[in-house]
């Protein structure tokens, strides 16, 4: 389960401490869980699944079906790394992502 737990946080582009502060537990602890030596509670669990992390994967290897078919690799850790963003922020990217799809838009109107 560690090594899974890892392979979610590195995912997600976090180190220890930052992934640590999400679950709201300790560096240390969450050394702990990746290095096997501690298994972690539902409240951390609840709170790393709110940021994205796929947690039946962390605990069984299997994975959730993925809500929209087709996502590579590359997708599937944006849209990870938007969820931990706080609302202001995914705000932010929202309408930066729109602008820039207005503009991709206008573009290919004139081509």
């Amino acid at each position: 389960m560690g090594d899974r737990l890892r392979e979610e946080r590195t995912l997600l582009g976090l180190n220890q401490d930052a992934f640590a502060q999400l679950g709201g537990i300790t560096r240390n602890t969450q050394g702990s869980y990746e290095k096997g030596e501690r298994n972690p509670d539902s409240a951390y669990l609840t709170a790393v699944a709110k940021a994205g992390v796929d947690v039946l994967y962390v605990l069984t290897g299997g994975r959730l079906q993925r809500a929209v078919e087709g996502l590579d690799e590359a997708e599937v850790k944006l849209i990870h790394q938007f969820r931990t963003l706080s609302d202001y922020d995914q705000k932010a990217v929202h309408r930066i992502v729109g602008a820039m799809a207005e503009v991709t838009g206008l573009s290919n109107a004139k081509k």
